[in-house]
């Protein structure tokens, strides 16, 4: 029997799971990913710091999965998308690591994209602000002794892969969504630096390999530290939203993949890239088509904050008992039903979907409101984010999906599942294993050690557990219909209300 290990790097939590061949979870450990919001909208994290905790949680996974070091056959890194980890000239870290909620550079990521046509054909990539080419700008133009020292531009995953191996390299499908990859050559391109006035970056782009690739194995130093075997494979890797489109079973575009975590994330692959007017992006698929997706920072990472806002009181109670705050809303979310709440809710704590900066407002309050059915509101305000985007989609391929498959931390939930289902429209499924990245690392790994087709892989390793099928809509239709509206009233404002908050910073 082989075993992978999978280091799934996310922007809320990191995890190490080992898989056998047959996608069956071993083990996994965790930690919340250590961020900092060092000032309003810059989100970071401690490079040593974090890789000191990867390496304890590796160390950890391997423990509880009883396994021998020797017994894993190759590892792979998922990370979050977007976002910045910079090397100097000799290969150190010289600064903080930037997460894809950075909203740093969103003025900036703006004028670039009022003329992104004149780059769409090379990237077919839209303009946002935690793409590494805008935040590298941002640094270029406010923090200039940092950019100088910049010796390797990397993406998450490419970072966490660094430590594990040596080796500087970046994989080919998450520069593709980091917009560095000419989809015409299939290769870096120095219009795109130029586009953006960092060609200074140049020669600081790493070689580019493919996900399922043997690309080095785990240095001495690694194996010390992290408890693998010394020389043990390690693999190109994925970025997440790839990660969790092959651990959910997706392959072509009668299934969409829909992430419900720090990132409202929904794809399908396509032979075809999604238009510049379509609002959608387009990143590299490992099955070689275009994986096109439309996404935001407005799902569970929303629920997640205001619960902190609203509820620290209850929470600490339940911990203090060894509850979770999240069994007590199950139930909640089981007990009420859509016209529970005449509160709406945008999730915009950490970016918005309306194509300009905008932040998370509640509609609807009154004297009687309660703190329930602020909760119930934010529930159902992801779900409309969601609902948003997956119209994009559809409009862009001119049919509906057959089913949708969740991944992310909303799939803990069954009872915000069938939300999604109903609101939605569509029929739901949650596969078996719930990490899905890391399902999707260990098919990379896989592939890799035994050649074997994705398709085949994919067949043997995922298994669908759960399935939700559309109910009463109704009243959540009517509520939908008001969401827009009040994002349609709002454009006006949103920017005028956004400058009165930065004004008083």
């Amino acid at each position: 029997m082989n075993y992978y290990l999978s280091i799934d790097y996310g922007g809320t939590s990191t995890k190490a799971i080992i898989f056998d061949e047959q996608g069956t979870e071993i083990s996994s450990s965790s930690f919340a990913t250590k961020r900092q919001e060092v000032e309003a909208g810059f989100y970071e994290v401690d490079l040593g710091e974090t890789w000191e905790a990867i390496s304890h949680t590796i160390r950890e996974s391997i423990r509880l999965s009883s396994l021998p070091a020797s017994a894993i056959k190759a590892v792979a890194c998922i990370g979050h998308g977007k976002g910045l980890y910079l090397l100097d000239h000799q290969q150190q870290e010289f600064c903080s690591g930037i997460l894809s909620a950075d909203s740093r550079a969103s003025q900036l990521a703006e004028k670039f994209e009022s003329r992104v046509r004149q780059i769409w054909d090379l990237t077919h990539q839209h303009i946002v602000a935690p793409q590494a080419p805008v935040l590298l700008r941002w640094l270029k133009d406010h923090r200039p002794n940092c950019y100088q020292q910049i010796g390797a531009v990397l993406s998450a995953k490419d970072y966490v892969r660094f430590k594990l191996t040596g080796l500087v390299q970046q994989e080919i499908g998450d520069a593709s969504g980091n917009h560095w990859i000419n989809f015409q050559t299939g290769t870096y391109d120095p219009a795109i630096t130029e586009f953006f006035g960092i060609v200074e970056m140049d020669s600081a782009l790493p070689p580019l390999v493919d996900y399922k690739q043997i690309v080095g194995g785990v240095s001495q130093e690694a194996a010390y530290q992290t408890g693998l075997l010394e020389g043990t494979p390690v693999v190109g890797g994925l970025f997440d939203i790839d990660a969790c489109a092959l651990g959910s079973g997706v392959l072509d575009s009668d299934t969409f993949s829909l992430i419900a975590g720090t990132w409202n994330i929904n794809t399908y692959p396509s032979k075809v890239p999604a238009s510049i007017d379509s609002g959608l992006m387009n990143s590299y698929f490992p099955t070689g088509e275009y994986l096109v997706e439309a996404s935001s920072p407005t799902s569970a990472g929303n629920l997640d904050a205001i619960l902190k806002m609203l509820m620290m009181e209850e929470m600490q109670h339940l911990k203090d008992r060894e509850e979770s705050i999240y069994d007590t809303l199950e139930v909640f979310l089981q007990e009420t039903d859509a016209t529970f709440s005449n509160i709406l809710y945008c999730p915009f704590l950490y970016g918005s979907n309306v194509g300009q900066p905008a932040e998370a407002c509640f509609f609807g309050l009154t004297t009687q409101s309660s703190k329930s059915e602020m909760i119930r509101a934010v529930y159902e305000g992801i779900v409309f984010a969601h609902k948003q985007h997956l119209e994009q989609l559809i409009q862009s391929l001119d049919h509906e999906p057959s089913v949708l498959r969740l991944s992310g931390g909303g799939t803990n939930s069954d009872a915000w599942m069938q939300m999604f289902a109903d609101i939605l429209g569509v029929p739901v499924e949650v596969p078996k294993v719930k990490e899905l990245g890391g399902l999707g690392g260990a098919i990379a790994c896989h592939q890799a050690v035994t050649n074997a087709s994705l398709s085949e892989t994919m067949e043997n390793m995922v298994a669908i557990e759960k399935r939700f099928m559309p109910g009463d809509k109704d009243h959540y239709l009517e509520k939908y219909k008001v969401y827009q509206r009040v994002m349609l009233a709002m454009k006006p404002v949103w920017k005028e209300l956004v400058a009165l908050r930065r004004a008083t910073l």
